[in-house]
């Protein structure tokens, strides 16, 4: 009995590891395009409107998030929403005016 509940405790513990490590993959995957921009200041291989979808399906997480009491779904895409929201701002600051 002892035993079987350890083994659910640490497949428990599993999962949320898991769970955790894919946030954090997630949320930090648009940092090195986000640096990149703001070094060179250039948006023009980047759409806007894979942000805008991106920033939504991001934002709908957080919901979900929320719904389901989900404080590392919370955290890991408000992150990504915030820096796909800051390039979508430096796509419109830096983009070919002419």
């Amino acid at each position: 009995m002892v035993e079987l509940l350890l083994t659910d405790n640490l497949e428990k513990m599993d999962v949320q590891i898991l769970g955790l490590i894919a946030g954090v993959l997630t949320a930090i995957a648009s940092m090195p395009q986000l640096i990149k921009v703001i070094k060179t200041k250039n948006v023009d291989d980047i759409s806007w409107l894979m942000l805008v979808i991106l920033i939504s399906g991001l934002s709908l997480w957080v919901w979900y998030g929320f719904e389901q009491d989900e404080l590392p779904i919370i955290l890991s895409n408000s992150f990504a929403a915030l820096v796909n929201i800051t390039l979508l701002v430096c796509y419109f600051i830096f983009r070919d005016k002419s």
